[in-house]
């Protein structure tokens, strides 16, 4: 049963792939991390010997901790994050019990070199519309929520990526890209191992929006509409990422609550 200092897989489940998600923190042995590579989605890996030098960082954010069994590590570590009035929670049963209820993992060899701050960098082609707002959006979510994104001209994406240790994104002959009927976004969906129906869902979305397939996706075109709509709305292309990151939330918040809702007025017209 779920205290004031720990959270259940399924709560936490909820919560992971919206702006209100905590910062994850995975402290698991070296050993245990080996025996299973993978992460919670989001979750950032640091030892629990050295918490007193990385807490400092993680000032005014809500965090959850996570060993291998929820047990000593964790719960050692949130209580030294809390005595530094960090609000910290410990995943009952750990990173097993997330497994065991077989909640998505991203693969650690997928997620790229971390820069000096600890976050990824990405770097993709300027003036985005769909795709490459809906990756930030899904690394943001679900992978990386520190993660960097650099917009440039188009001819200097790879020579970009190779200066700057960045990891290019949806542009042709690079892992992050298309791949035949499929588009960026789909295709870190299966790679990072984040195949859930909402996703799935908005992920069809994407697709024919970003295709021209509008007739994939009823709801395409109005995802198409928002896009462009924004496009126009700022030169920025980062204030642009900004306002695309609360329409993808959106989106996503209805592919996994409220598909069966509909709307209708008058409620209660009286027939005559």
């Amino acid at each position: 049963m779920s205290s004031y200092t720990s959270i259940s897989s399924e709560k936490l489940s909820r919560l992971i792939g919206t702006a209100k998600a905590p910062t994850l923190v995975d402290v698991r042995l070296d050993e245990d991390f080996t025996a299973d590579p993978r992460f919670i989605p989001g979750a950032v890996r640091h030892s629990h010997l050295d918490v007193q030098d990385w807490a400092s960082g993680l000032s005014g954010q809500s965090v959850v901790v996570i060993c291998q069994k929820g047990q000593k590590l964790s719960e050692g570590t949130a209580a030294w994050l809390r005595c530094g009035n960090i609000a910290a929670e410990v995943l009952e049963g750990g990173h097993l019990a997330w497994r065991e209820a077989e909640l998505p993992t991203v693969p650690a060899d997928k997620i790229p070199k971390r820069d000096g701050r600890g976050r990824t960098v990405w770097v993709t082609r300027s003036r985005p519309k769909i795709d490459r707002i809906a990756c930030p959006w899904l690394i943001r979510r679900f992978v990386d929520p520190a993660a960097v994104f650099l917009f440039v001209t188009s001819a200097e994406v790879e020579a970009v990526a190779e200066r700057f240790g960045a990891t290019p994104f949806d542009i042709e002959n690079v892992f992050w890209s298309h791949r035949g009927e499929l588009c960026t976004f789909d295709v870190m969906i299966r790679e990072f191992g984040l195949s859930t129906p909402a996703l799935e869902r908005l992920a069809t979305m994407v697709r024919a929006a970003d295709t021209a397939r509008l007739d994939l996706s009823p709801e395409a075109p109005g995802l198409l509409a928002a896009s462009l709509g924004l496009s126009r709305m700022f030169d920025d292309d980062l204030e642009q990422l900004s306002a695309g990151l609360l329409l993808y939330d959106a989106f996503y918040r209805w592919c996994r609550d409220a598909t069966k809702e509909t709307h209708n007025w008058p409620t209660s017209k009286v027939k005559p």
